[in-house]
């Protein structure tokens, strides 16, 4: 899988689980609805309020799965580095795209957008045939 490939199945699958690390040092997941870039970074919204967002606050570095439908027997691991961006940021406009319904949340008094650069990756393909188990080049 390169790096065009895992935006079509971030694309293809909108959802990650994704993992902060809490102020005591206690790993939190939360599902979240991703938009991938052409580039391949990952945006979610989200509150201030959040655990995730606190924690990612604190400590930026994140890592997510993607692919866990029964069935599929892929799955994507990610790590990378989470920030806040703007909600005028073309990032943002790209979640539009794949979440219309972003547009609404973002009247929200306390929403944020957040991007995720990932810079280390897994691809595991279970399905008879497949590649098995790959690192994604990402640098």
């Amino acid at each position: 899988m390169d790096r065009n490939a895992l935006v079509q199945f971030a694309r293809a699958r909108r959802l990650a689980v994704l993992a902060t690390t809490a102020a005591d040092g206690r790993p939190q997941a939360a599902v979240v609805g991703i938009a991938a870039t052409d580039t391949g970074d990952l945006v979610f919204d989200t509150t201030r309020g959040s655990r995730k967002f606190a924690n990612l606050c604190r400590q930026p570095r994140v890592a997510l799965v993607i692919g866990f439908d029964w069935g599929d027997e892929q799955t994507v691991q990610l790590e990378g580095v989470a920030a806040e961006i703007t909600q005028d940021d073309p990032d943002v406009a790209a979640y539009y795209e794949q979440f219309p319904s972003g547009r609404e949340r973002a009247a929200w008094p306390d929403i944020v957008y957040v991007r995720v650069r990932p810079d280390w990756g897994r691809h595991s393909d279970y399905r008879p045939g497949s590649s098995g188990v790959q690192e994604i080049p990402l640098s």
